[in-house]
């Protein structure tokens, strides 16, 4: 009988639950701050990388945080009206006036970093030789935000796995 009363009373409380309405986000081309966790793949000829990737973009601001696939710090990049930089997990530190500018000092070529808050939410329009493609959307909705991106230039391939978008506040 105490069973059946404690059966019936979370059945009766779980109908009454609350849960929040899903709220519409606004359409790509107004979305101005985002963040985003995933997972990038990057290969320069026979040299390959993987890591975690945790992405916050404001309008003011770029702050990218990489890891190891188990979850080990590799990188924290940021970038703001004072410039771009790179710490790496064994402190050693660079500087300069934008990501583009600080990818080419430390990697010796220039990522798309520049507009890199419009492609990364589907407008692909790069420039300096990089092809851009949306492999996969979150859904078949022409506001859907791509969940898989990949960028190719001479012999460098990068390739990312957006595995949860969420709003920054």
């Amino acid at each position: 009988m105490i069973r059946a009363i404690i059966f019936f009373a979370l059945a009766v409380l779980s109908g009454c639950a609350i849960t929040p309405e899903h709220l519409a986000r606004p359409p790509v081309g107004e979305i101005a701050q985002f963040a985003f966790v995933g997972r990038i793949a990057v290969r320069q000829g026979e040299i390959r990388h993987h890591a975690r990737i945790d992405w916050r973009h404001t309008p003011a601001t770029d702050e990218i945080l990489l890891a190891t696939p188990l979850g080990q710090g590799l990188a924290e990049l940021t970038q703001d009206a004072t410039g771009a930089r790179l710490v790496l997990a064994d402190r050693r530190h660079f500087a300069a006036d934008n990501l583009g500018a600080l990818a080419q000092q430390v990697f010796g070529f220039p990522l798309p970093l520049g507009a890199s808050a419009r492609w990364l939410l589907g407008e692909i329009e790069v420039a300096d030789g990089w092809r851009v493609t949306i492999v996969e959307r979150e859904s078949a909705a022409a506001d859907a935000l791509p969940t898989v991106i990949e960028l190719e230039r001479d012999d460098i391939a990068v390739r990312l796995k957006i595995d949860e978008w969420s709003e920054v506040q």
